[in-house]
């Protein structure tokens, strides 16, 4: 059945578009379903759209989509109506509530679109709203925070705005942060070390500011010794280099046991979560509606992770080569907070298996017949919402290359661990004492895998 499906499986041709490179054929079906823009799945057309725009350089019809996605998230508001058909019914009839990291990867792309129209200070607010999205969602939460709650990759993009337009201060403020940031949460839960990078430039920025105690104090932590090499005569370029695509939602379920006290208290109970949800259904017929069952099955979305192809890259220009680092991994970012709110998403699916139970024993005890019905059709509508933006990187790496002035040609070079690669020749018009920034998308990806929560 269709509405089985899940959102990857029915958005197969934009996939078979995007993963390609047949950009004028995602617009066409962007164009084709211009509708969406106004449906319960707008937000994942408005950022579709702008990632699409992005990739074709026009950058300010990107940011016109980008905006009202980043607009939909600040407005988004539930609407009760849609909250209590899909408590009958299941998660994907409501207007899609975006993953924080989805949330935050808008504000990355406008920075981005920012940066290559040459409006710094527009791409640095966009990189500080990064992190103040992330504390304001994170507030809501409670106890129950996601561990993705302050972003190393968004500190790092900020200082390098801030050294390409000679602000060495705040560039080393911003690069300090982002190397608090790997040490203390990204290696630890995302598995994510920091940057080489990084540390050449905390060295550089340190020397530049004269903040001598704080060179020493990162020479001696990076066991490295500093040596200013300065620009001269010379500019140079940054490359960031988005590898592959994020994963897609998909769906898995668990049996809960049913325990079955007075007065219409149900408890579903998992031996193997070690977990339970108590709901009180109240009244005759609603402690009866579990009342010849000893277990269901409840559907929860989970992540497929497509493996990228590519694991490395170099970049080489001017007689010089240097290793791309590694610096945000967006699957794990979103795998992770998927992971971190898996109680509040058992709690609104069992809510909504129990809302559909009584409802089914009221109409059972109306009419027998269309009981079992609605019985067959809470069955088929069980399911999770699988909807989420599928058009991100993988991963995001990065590095600086110090070049001549003038037109000069760099080559990416990107490899796999079994010894298949891929060069890429990008032109790139070096000015004395500037920085260019280039960025690069491989769409090279495998096959949806399933990953653990863990």
């Amino acid at each position: 059945m269709t509405s089985c499906a899940t959102w990857y499986q029915k958005s197969q041709k934009f996939q078979a578009a995007v993963t390609t490179g047949n950009f004028k054929e995602a617009q066409k079906l962007i164009d084709k379903t211009r509708s969406e823009a106004e449906g319960k799945n707008r937000f994942l057309y408005f950022t579709n759209a702008g990632w699409v725009y992005q990739m074709t350089g026009r950058y300010d019809t990107s940011n016109y989509w980008l905006n009202r996605a980043d607009l939909y998230i600040e407005d988004y508001q539930k609407s009760y109506g849609a909250e209590a058909l899909a408590l009958v019914t299941n998660p994907e009839v409501k207007p899609y509530a975006p993953e924080d990291p989805e949330k935050v990867m808008v504000n990355y792309y406008k920075a981005i679109n920012y940066i290559e129209e040459g409006d710094m200070e527009s791409a640095l607010v966009e990189t500080r709203r990064i992190n103040i999205k992330l504390n304001e969602l994170n507030d809501k939460y409670g106890k129950r925070k996601n561990r993705y709650s302050n972003d190393a990759f968004a500190h790092v993009l900020m200082g390098l705005i801030y050294d390409a337009t000679n602000d060495y201060n705040n560039a080393f403020i911003a690069y300090r942060n982002a190397a608090l940031v790997y040490d203390s949460l990204y290696t630890k839960q995302f598995g994510v070390t920091m940057p080489e990078s990084l540390r050449q430039d905390l060295l550089r920025t340190s020397w530049l500011n004269g903040f001598n105690d704080e060179l020493d104090r990162f020479q001696n932590q990076f066991n490295m010794k500093y040596k200013h090499d300065p620009l001269g005569e010379r500019g140079q370029v940054v490359v960031l280099w988005e590898n592959g695509f994020g994963p897609v939602k998909d769906e898995w379920s668990i049996n809960f046991s049913i325990i079955h006290g007075g007065g219409g208290l149900v408890t579903f109970q998992s031996s193997e979560l070690g977990i339970s949800f108590p709901f009180f259904l109240g009244g005759k017929s609603s402690s009866t509606s579990f009342g010849d069952l000893d277990f269901v099955r409840v559907a929860f979305p989970k992540y497929l992770v497509r493996p990228p192809v590519f694991n490395a890259a170099t970049l080489s220009g001017g007689g010089l080569s240097k290793s791309l680092d590694k610096a945000q991994d967006v699957s794990a970012l979103l795998v992770k907070t998927l992971n971190d709110r898996m109680l509040r998403e058992m709690a609104n699916s069992l809510l909504r298996l129990a809302a559909k139970k009584s409802l089914e024993s009221v109409v059972r005890d109306q009419d027998k017949t269309v009981g079992a019905l609605f019985s067959i059709f809470n069955a088929v509508t069980e399911k999770s919402d699988t909807r989420n933006w599928q058009t991100l990187p993988a991963e995001i790496w990065y590095t600086r290359m110090m070049l001549p002035v003038g037109k000069q040609k760099i080559t990416l070079s990107t490899s796999s661990g079994g010894g298949y690669g891929k060069d890429y020749e990008i032109e790139v018009d070096i000015k004395k004492g500037k920085t260019t920034f280039v960025t690069f998308r491989s769409l090279e990806a495998g096959l949806p895998t399933s990953v653990s929560y863990k």
